[in-house]
Protein backbone atom coordinates (compact mmCIF):
# COMPACT_ATOMS: atom_id res chain seq x y z
CA UNK A 1 0.00 0.00 0.00
CA UNK A 2 0.70 3.64 -0.90
CA UNK A 3 2.27 5.95 2.22
CA UNK A 4 3.62 9.33 2.56
CA UNK A 5 6.69 11.23 3.85
CA UNK A 6 6.13 14.54 4.66
CA UNK A 7 9.09 17.56 4.48
CA UNK A 8 12.38 17.38 2.75
CA UNK A 9 14.23 17.11 5.76
CA UNK A 10 12.80 13.63 6.62
CA UNK A 11 12.66 12.38 2.81
CA UNK A 12 16.50 13.48 2.70
CA UNK A 13 16.99 11.17 6.17
CA UNK A 14 15.32 8.26 4.59
CA UNK A 15 17.55 8.46 1.10
CA UNK A 16 20.27 8.11 3.38
CA UNK A 17 19.62 4.34 3.92
CA UNK A 18 17.42 1.71 2.79
CA UNK A 19 13.87 3.05 1.49
CA UNK A 20 10.78 2.70 -1.07
CA UNK A 21 10.55 6.02 -2.23
CA UNK A 22 9.21 5.97 -5.79
CA UNK A 23 8.50 10.01 -6.14
CA UNK A 24 8.99 12.98 -4.72
CA UNK A 25 7.07 16.38 -4.97
CA UNK A 26 8.65 19.38 -4.06
CA UNK A 27 7.13 23.02 -3.76
CA UNK A 28 8.38 24.97 -6.47
CA UNK A 29 8.58 28.25 -4.82
CA UNK A 30 10.76 26.42 -1.73
CA UNK A 31 14.78 25.88 -1.37
CA UNK A 32 14.30 22.27 -1.69
CA UNK A 33 17.87 21.66 -3.70
CA UNK A 34 19.44 19.31 -1.39
CA UNK A 35 16.28 17.43 -2.07
CA UNK A 36 16.73 17.97 -5.68
CA UNK A 37 20.15 16.56 -5.92
CA UNK A 38 20.15 13.79 -3.93
CA UNK A 39 17.04 12.56 -6.13
CA UNK A 40 19.10 12.82 -9.15
CA UNK A 41 22.10 11.07 -7.79
CA UNK A 42 19.58 8.06 -6.86
CA UNK A 43 17.15 8.63 -10.43
CA UNK A 44 14.06 8.97 -8.03
CA UNK A 45 11.71 10.72 -9.74
CA UNK A 46 10.43 14.64 -8.86
CA UNK A 47 8.06 16.42 -9.41
CA UNK A 48 7.16 20.26 -9.05
CA UNK A 49 3.72 21.36 -7.39
CA UNK A 50 2.60 24.86 -6.08
CA UNK A 51 2.37 25.76 -2.65
CA UNK A 52 -1.17 24.98 -2.61
CA UNK A 53 -0.84 21.64 -4.45
CA UNK A 54 1.26 20.15 -1.62
CA UNK A 55 -1.39 21.76 0.66
CA UNK A 56 -3.66 19.34 -0.51
CA UNK A 57 -1.88 16.80 -0.71
CA UNK A 58 -0.33 16.59 2.43
CA UNK A 59 -1.88 14.66 5.42
CA UNK A 60 -0.65 16.96 7.84
CA UNK A 61 -0.95 20.32 5.97
CA UNK A 62 1.90 22.52 5.18
CA UNK A 63 5.38 20.80 3.61
CA UNK A 64 7.82 21.99 1.42
CA UNK A 65 7.84 18.28 -0.06
CA UNK A 66 5.77 15.38 -0.14
CA UNK A 67 7.35 11.82 -0.47
CA UNK A 68 5.27 8.66 -2.00
CA UNK A 69 6.36 5.50 -0.57
CA UNK A 70 5.80 2.04 -1.42
CA UNK A 71 3.46 1.74 -4.60
CA UNK A 72 5.13 2.60 -8.00
CA UNK A 73 3.27 5.37 -9.71
CA UNK A 74 3.96 3.74 -13.12
CA UNK A 75 3.71 0.46 -14.96
CA UNK A 76 2.35 -1.05 -17.67
CA UNK A 77 -0.94 -3.30 -17.65
CA UNK A 78 1.71 -6.32 -16.91
CA UNK A 79 4.17 -4.74 -14.63
CA UNK A 80 0.56 -3.81 -12.19
CA UNK A 81 -0.32 -7.15 -12.06
CA UNK A 82 2.90 -8.78 -11.64
CA UNK A 83 3.57 -6.28 -8.70
CA UNK A 84 0.66 -7.41 -6.95
CA UNK A 85 -1.65 -5.81 -4.28
CA UNK A 86 -5.03 -4.02 -5.08
CA UNK A 87 -6.23 -3.03 -9.08
CA UNK A 88 -9.00 -1.60 -9.61
CA UNK A 89 -11.13 -1.78 -13.04
CA UNK A 90 -13.45 0.58 -14.07
CA UNK A 91 -15.39 -1.48 -15.90
CA UNK A 92 -17.03 0.87 -19.38
CA UNK A 93 -17.22 3.61 -16.83
CA UNK A 94 -18.03 6.52 -20.03
CA UNK A 95 -17.68 9.58 -17.77
CA UNK A 96 -14.48 11.58 -17.76
CA UNK A 97 -15.74 13.35 -14.72
CA UNK A 98 -16.62 9.98 -12.82
CA UNK A 99 -13.63 8.80 -13.96
CA UNK A 100 -11.24 10.84 -12.43
CA UNK A 101 -13.00 11.24 -9.16
CA UNK A 102 -13.26 7.61 -9.17
CA UNK A 103 -9.21 6.99 -9.67
CA UNK A 104 -9.12 9.92 -6.61
CA UNK A 105 -10.82 7.96 -4.36
CA UNK A 106 -8.90 4.73 -5.36
CA UNK A 107 -5.53 6.40 -4.60
CA UNK A 108 -6.42 7.84 -1.11
CA UNK A 109 -7.10 4.24 -0.15
CA UNK A 110 -4.32 3.36 -0.98
CA UNK A 111 -4.34 1.14 -3.66
CA UNK A 112 -1.72 0.23 -6.12
CA UNK A 113 -2.84 0.56 -9.96
CA UNK A 114 -6.43 1.01 -11.99
CA UNK A 115 -6.83 -0.34 -15.37
CA UNK A 116 -9.53 1.08 -17.80
CA UNK A 117 -11.09 -0.54 -20.86
CA UNK A 118 -12.23 2.02 -23.01
CA UNK A 119 -10.11 4.50 -25.45
CA UNK A 120 -10.02 8.25 -24.46
CA UNK A 121 -9.32 11.49 -26.22
CA UNK A 122 -6.51 13.76 -25.23
CA UNK A 123 -9.14 15.83 -24.10
CA UNK A 124 -11.34 12.98 -21.85
CA UNK A 125 -7.73 12.76 -20.45
CA UNK A 126 -7.16 16.25 -19.94
CA UNK A 127 -10.84 16.32 -17.51
CA UNK A 128 -9.85 12.89 -16.02
CA UNK A 129 -6.55 14.13 -14.67
CA UNK A 130 -8.13 17.91 -13.38
CA UNK A 131 -11.25 16.20 -11.70
CA UNK A 132 -8.86 13.54 -10.07
CA UNK A 133 -6.70 16.69 -8.36
CA UNK A 134 -4.03 14.74 -10.72
CA UNK A 135 -3.76 11.62 -8.72
CA UNK A 136 -3.23 9.95 -11.91
CA UNK A 137 0.82 11.08 -10.77
CA UNK A 138 0.83 8.96 -8.24
CA UNK A 139 -0.64 5.84 -9.39
CA UNK A 140 -0.72 3.91 -12.24
CA UNK A 141 -3.57 4.16 -15.12
CA UNK A 142 -3.29 1.65 -17.52
CA UNK A 143 -5.67 1.86 -20.60
CA UNK A 144 -6.28 -1.82 -21.88
CA UNK A 145 -8.83 -4.11 -23.10
CA UNK A 146 -10.98 -6.51 -20.99
CA UNK A 147 -9.94 -9.76 -22.43
CA UNK A 148 -6.72 -8.68 -21.70
CA UNK A 149 -6.95 -7.14 -18.53
CA UNK A 150 -9.06 -10.39 -17.20
CA UNK A 151 -6.15 -12.81 -18.28
CA UNK A 152 -3.46 -10.88 -16.75
CA UNK A 153 -5.09 -10.95 -13.39
CA UNK A 154 -5.47 -14.65 -13.90
CA UNK A 155 -2.19 -14.83 -14.78
CA UNK A 156 -0.94 -12.93 -12.03
CA UNK A 157 -3.24 -15.08 -9.56
CA UNK A 158 -5.77 -12.51 -8.74
CA UNK A 159 -9.57 -12.83 -7.45
CA UNK A 160 -11.81 -10.91 -9.48
CA UNK A 161 -14.32 -9.52 -7.06
CA UNK A 162 -17.37 -6.96 -8.56
CA UNK A 163 -19.66 -4.99 -6.89
CA UNK A 164 -23.23 -5.53 -8.56
CA UNK A 165 -26.80 -5.88 -7.74
CA UNK A 166 -26.76 -9.49 -8.72
CA UNK A 167 -24.43 -9.88 -5.57
CA UNK A 168 -25.31 -12.65 -3.14
CA UNK A 169 -22.84 -11.13 -0.48
CA UNK A 170 -21.92 -7.64 1.69
CA UNK A 171 -18.81 -6.34 1.04
CA UNK A 172 -17.60 -6.80 4.71
CA UNK A 173 -18.66 -10.61 4.94
CA UNK A 174 -15.80 -11.37 1.93
CA UNK A 175 -11.98 -11.45 1.96
CA UNK A 176 -10.76 -8.21 0.15
CA UNK A 177 -7.26 -8.73 0.89
CA UNK A 178 -4.39 -9.86 -1.05
CA UNK A 179 -4.03 -9.84 -4.89
CA UNK A 180 -7.39 -8.49 -5.61
CA UNK A 181 -8.97 -7.10 -9.03
CA UNK A 182 -12.08 -5.00 -7.84
CA UNK A 183 -14.04 -4.06 -10.42
CA UNK A 184 -17.30 -0.83 -10.65
CA UNK A 185 -19.49 -0.96 -13.55
CA UNK A 186 -20.91 1.90 -16.02
CA UNK A 187 -22.90 4.29 -14.95
CA UNK A 188 -26.05 2.96 -16.86
CA UNK A 189 -24.67 -0.75 -17.94
CA UNK A 190 -23.26 -1.59 -15.03
CA UNK A 191 -20.64 -4.72 -14.81
CA UNK A 192 -20.32 -6.25 -18.30
CA UNK A 193 -21.37 -10.04 -19.00
CA UNK A 194 -18.11 -10.51 -19.92
CA UNK A 195 -16.45 -9.55 -16.12
CA UNK A 196 -19.13 -11.19 -14.66
CA UNK A 197 -18.20 -14.32 -15.63
CA UNK A 198 -14.50 -14.05 -14.80
CA UNK A 199 -15.67 -13.10 -11.27
CA UNK A 200 -15.00 -14.71 -8.37
CA UNK A 201 -16.78 -13.15 -6.21
CA UNK A 202 -19.76 -10.92 -6.90
CA UNK A 203 -20.50 -8.47 -4.21
CA UNK A 204 -23.90 -6.21 -3.34
CA UNK A 205 -24.35 -3.43 -1.25
CA UNK A 206 -26.88 -2.63 1.11
CA UNK A 207 -29.81 -0.92 -0.03
CA UNK A 208 -33.32 0.05 1.95
CA UNK A 209 -34.39 2.81 -0.01
CA UNK A 210 -37.12 3.73 -3.01
CA UNK A 211 -34.59 4.30 -5.92
CA UNK A 212 -32.74 0.57 -6.18
CA UNK A 213 -29.30 1.36 -7.17
CA UNK A 214 -26.46 3.73 -5.15
CA UNK A 215 -24.23 6.15 -7.88
CA UNK A 216 -20.72 5.06 -9.21
CA UNK A 217 -19.08 7.14 -6.45
CA UNK A 218 -20.69 5.61 -3.42
CA UNK A 219 -19.94 1.91 -5.14
CA UNK A 220 -16.28 2.94 -5.71
CA UNK A 221 -15.81 4.32 -1.83
CA UNK A 222 -17.73 1.67 -0.05
CA UNK A 223 -15.53 -1.12 -1.58
CA UNK A 224 -12.52 0.97 -1.14
CA UNK A 225 -12.50 2.17 2.47
CA UNK A 226 -13.49 -1.47 3.15
CA UNK A 227 -10.78 -3.10 1.36
CA UNK A 228 -8.32 -0.69 2.97
CA UNK A 229 -9.76 -1.38 6.38
CA UNK A 230 -9.30 -4.80 5.98
CA UNK A 231 -5.66 -4.64 4.54
CA UNK A 232 -4.95 -2.46 7.42
CA UNK A 233 -5.81 -5.05 10.35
Amino acid sequence: MAHQVQGSESILSMLGGEHEIQLVLVDREKDTELLRQECEKQNIPLEEGSTNDLWRMSATGHTDALALLGRQPHGTLEEVFERGGSVWLLDGVQYPTNLGFGIRTIEVSGADAVVLNISRTHQDRRTIRRSSMRADRFIPVVYSDTTSIINEAKKAGFRIVAAEDVGTAEPWDIDLTGNVLFVVGAEREGVSQEVLDACDEVVRLPMNGFVPSYNLQVAISVLAVESLRQRSN
